[in-house]
């Protein structure tokens, strides 16, 4: 993907073109081998860093005028630090792979006072940096045309996550990145799921559901069919498949349900979202996974008719190895039809979206990614006065 990108991109081109060491990395830009002058006046290879904003494989305009900097601390050649252009020294890691030791600011002398794109931007930058050390060792340069050994990252998405690059919270956004996670149900919550979950660094996504996705699913779901898409009667987990695909690489569509004859199948799981209406097969697949060593968070709802208006409760329960006594009195198992216009498939994206968007932050915060203070394991939302719930805590040792 990176030298896809290098190559579509005419100012990344034109580094690599005249003899820079440049690489991507997690949506940086990396310039390798830049010389400077350190404390003791001795010359040394220094790489700079900069933040690559990007349309799709090509890059865009920086939106700023930062850099950052992996070495020691860039001198002019008496030893005395370049205070013109440091911002900070205080390492961090910015990204896997990428700790860096220094920050930059230094804006180009233009009208617009911004950096044309990334040659612009870096080579100002390797210029600041470089020309104290020639002038202790004459003739030393970044355009070096040394090449570029690290085997190319295989990054989980089709394009680079520029979000969690701007947001430097790559480390953070890597504790996600499981191994198989499982969807089984796509009608309503389950889709507002895939929506969420695919935009993060899980390995492979498996979709379960063996029904098609007719005109009314389109009503309650992420995205818009057209009129021609819903002729072609696809199945759910093929359909949403072929949308998120187009963002995430590994998404594996399953087109039947669950049960006694396939549940084998989520042995290989590290997680699973249940969004099934069934209670029965729920509850075999719930026991499975117990079995299985695999958690789990189920979702569920319940919407009425009162008084011309539609009012309910939005449920999340999730079980795990450290706490799983409550999901017998906590999770619906009964079959039996109730009264629950839901069931009769009434259009309310928004609670199919906000019950997806509990559960995928519960599921985040199970993985370290948000604060978790309660380990709550139980959490519901009554929509007539806008409350939440949270029941059924786990005292973390």
């Amino acid at each position: 993907m990176s030298q896809q990108l290098i190559n579509r991109s005419n100012d990344l081109k034109k580094l690599r073109d005249e003899g820079y060491c440049i690489k991507i990395k997690s949506a940086f830009l990396l310039v390798n081998d830049v010389p400077y002058v350190n404390f003791q006046r001795e010359v040394k290879l220094g790489i700079i860093v900069s933040k690559l904003i990007l349309a799709g494989d090509r890059t865009t305009k920086p939106e700023d005028h930062v850099a950052y900097f992996i070495g020691e601390c860039p001198c002019h050649p008496d030893g005395s630090p370049l205070r013109e252009i440091l911002n900070n020294s205080n390492r961090q890691q910015l990204a896997d792979g990428i700790i860096i030791d220094h920050m930059f600011s230094a804006k180009p002398v233009l009208p617009q006072n911004s950096y044309a794109d990334y040659y612009h931007k870096m080579t100002t930058y390797v210029s600041h940096i470089s020309r104290h050390a020639q002038a202790i060792s004459p003739g030393i340069t970044a355009q070096n045309f040394n090449p570029v050994t690290d085997v190319e990252e295989v990054s989980v998405f089709n394009y680079y996550d520029t979000a969690t690059s701007r947001a430097e919270i790559d480390l953070i956004s890597k504790k996600l990145a499981l191994g198989n996670v499982a969807i089984i149900g796509l009608g309503g919550s389950g889709s507002y799921v895939l929506d969420l979950i695919a935009k993060t660094s899980i390995k492979t996504i498996h979709l379960f559901d063996g029904d098609t996705f007719f005109q009314h699913n389109a009503f309650r779901a992420p995205g818009a069919p057209s009129l021609a898409e819903l002729e072609t009667r696809p199945t759910k987990a093929s359909y949403f498949k072929g949308i998120y695909s187009k963002m995430h690489r590994n998404i594996i569509e399953h087109e039947f349900f669950i049960d006694s004859n396939n549940v084998e199948k989520l042995r290989e799981m590290n997680f699973v979202f249940l969004c099934l209406d069934r209670g029965s097969i729920k509850k075999m697949i719930i026991s499975k996974l117990a079995e299985f060593g695999v958690p789990f968070v189920d979702v569920g709802l319940g919407v009425h008719i009162v008084d011309n208006a539609l009012t309910g409760i939005l449920r999340v329960t999730i079980g795990t190895q450290q706490k799983n006594d409550h999901i017998e009195t906590r999770i619906p198992f009964s079959d039996d039809e109730i009264e629950n216009e839901y069931s009769n498939n009434i259009q309310i994206a928004d609670l199919n979206a906000l019950n997806a968007v509990l559960a995928v932050i519960k599921w985040k915060k199970l993985y370290g990614f948000y604060h978790d203070l309660e380990h709550e394991h139980h959490s519901t939302y009554t929509i007539d006065g806008n409350n939440i719930s949270n029941q059924e805590q786990y005292e973390a040792q």
